[in-house]
């Protein structure tokens, strides 16, 4: 992946970034007196951190990485999925609710959220929920999760 143009953010900018992501997880993700730029490339912009990628912004909406999700152990927004889903997500699949074992119920449609499996409570994707998280439990049939990034994807080796 090639990397188009590179800049620091102002000090506005980051403030701004930092309400963002600490909105979507509820919690404090960029470090304090980190030097944050933005990495453009065809497909989204890249967020850095001390030249560690924290995060990726797509049409203007930002999304935490699977490896600031891992680094920060979040919980808020966690959908939990048996292992036989676990192939499908790997290779970028949508996640289906039949698929579905536990949900935080506090999750609503249309939020940033992150799919982990259920033995090893490791994340696999990150995605947009297609529905609440009370009904991703409780459905058996159709699509819950967008996936936006997952493990091996052009994010995840950035």
């Amino acid at each position: 992946m090639e990397i188009k143009r590179r800049y620091c953010l102002n000090k506005k900018e980051i403030k701004k970034l930092k309400e963002e992501l600490n909105n979507i997880f509820e919690k404090e993700i960029i470090p304090n007196k980190a030097n944050i730029e933005i990495a453009i490339t065809e497909d989204y912009e890249m967020v850095l951190a001390n030249n560690e990628p924290i995060a990726f912004k797509i049409n203007d909406k930002v999304y935490p990485t699977l490896k600031t999700i891992l680094k920060h152990n979040l919980n808020s927004g966690k959908v939990v999925v048996d292992m036989g889903a676990l192939r499908f997500i790997a290779n970028g699949a949508d996640v289906m609710a039949p698929g579905i074992v536990d949900a935080d119920e506090e999750i609503k449609e249309g939020d940033i959220i992150f799919v982990v499996d259920e033995n090893h409570n490791k994340p696999l994707c990150v995605g947009i929920a297609l529905m609440d998280g009370k009904s991703m439990k409780e459905s058996n049939k159709g699509k819950a999760i967008n996936t936006i990034h997952y493990i091996g994807d052009d994010v995840w080796n950035f």
